[in-house]
């Protein structure tokens, strides 16, 4: 029975390379101040010994555990079941696993979940947190800053408690749903409902407030609530036809919303875009690429948000600011532009 060769040591790297092995621990945990000769001779010489730094006593020197909590505000079932989600975890996970950090994943089904994400952020166990999906009455934002841990939100927080500093980073929620409500409107349609998001929620708020920004005189009627949920749009769509028998247009908060708009269209013998125009919002193509017909919607970049936002809470872990970064606006939010992408339905 064969024994496991031992691991390769720094005294053994800093051997290989000839130098200190001071030296081969600031190159190690990208400390500055080793020469570009020097620290090249100490990458080869990890490469070719196949050394694997110690995390533990690693993070006893940078104080860093090259972890990150991602905090998602909704229970297990819809982050798992909804594409949004994913997009936004692929574009997180892409940019940490990037720079050697591990994604932590913490959700919450219900209250009683808050405290403990509260006090595993307290507890030293990550560098940082970026929380999305919130509502408007979650504590967890209180939480969060009550852990100290610094934090980038997704979507514009809905509170106001006099700080300026908070960093996030959304679409331009408003200005897509202008642009898709006004497409309807340029079709001739005079008649447009909205289906909302969660009104508890400042994107679906914000696309609403941008519905009546275009249809300054809607009908209230017109307008009915749902929740980002393919079963919400078909309840909204009932409604919304029980109620307005001849609406010609829909602009729906995102595209499972739109998806189940078109279902009861459907079932109701409405032909769309002929009888009744719509448009969603997320441009998700596992969505809207496959709705009959498919569907045309604002398109927003997902994973580019994650991506963005676990740039940003690096790039302030790291105490600097990378050129090719965007630099957040005061207050620190990033807003991403949108797009109408034309297919079918409208």
């Amino acid at each position: 029975m064969s024994e496991t060769a031992p691991r390769p040591t720094l005294e053994a790297v800093a051997e290989r390379a000839g130098v200190s092995r001071a030296t081969v621990s600031r190159v190690v945990n990208g400390a500055h101040g080793v020469r570009d000769a020097l620290a090249e001779r100490v990458r080869r010489a990890v490469e070719e010994l196949g050394y694997v730094p110690n995390r533990a006593a690693r993070s006893l020197v940078t104080r860093r555990h090259d972890a990150v909590a991602v905090v998602a505000a909704e229970p297990e079932a819809r982050v798992f079941a909804d594409p949004y989600f994913a997009q936004q975890l692929r574009g997180i996970s892409k940019e940490l696993t990037a720079r050697d950090n591990q994604l932590v994943l913490l959700l919450t089904e219900g209250r009683e979940d808050h405290a403990r994400v509260g006090r595993y952020l307290a507890g030293g166990h990550v560098d940082g947190a970026l929380v999305f999906s919130l509502h408007l009455d979650d504590p967890l934002p209180g939480l969060v800053r009550s852990a100290g841990v610094p934090t980038v939100f997704g979507g514009r927080p809905g509170w106001d408690d006099g700080r300026d500093d908070v960093v996030y980073v959304d679409s331009d929620n408003r200005g897509g749903a202008r642009e898709a409500v006004l497409h309807l409107a340029g079709l001739g349609r005079t008649r447009i409902a909205h289906i909302s998001g969660p009104l508890d929620q400042t994107s679906a708020a914000d696309r609403l407030a941008g519905f009546c920004d275009v249809r300054t005189d809607a009908d209230p009627g017109l307008i009915e609530r749902g929740d980002f949920t393919s079963g919400g749009g078909e309840r909204a769509m009932r409604e919304l036809l029980d109620r307005c028998p001849d609406l010609d247009a829909v602009f729906a908060a995102n595209d499972l919303t739109a998806a189940g708009a078109l279902r009861v269209l459907r079932e109701r013998g409405r032909r769309v875009p002929d009888d009744v125009a719509v448009v969603g919002f997320d441009d998700m193509l596992s969505v809207a690429e496959q709705t009959d017909p498919p569907l045309t919607t604002i398109r927003q970049d997902i994973e580019e948000m994650g991506r963005l936002m676990a740039r940003l809470l690096l790039r302030g872990l790291d105490g600097g600011a990378g050129a090719e970064d965007p630099a957040p606006a005061a207050p620190a939010g990033v807003v991403l532009p949108t797009t109408l992408v034309r297919r079918a339905t409208a």
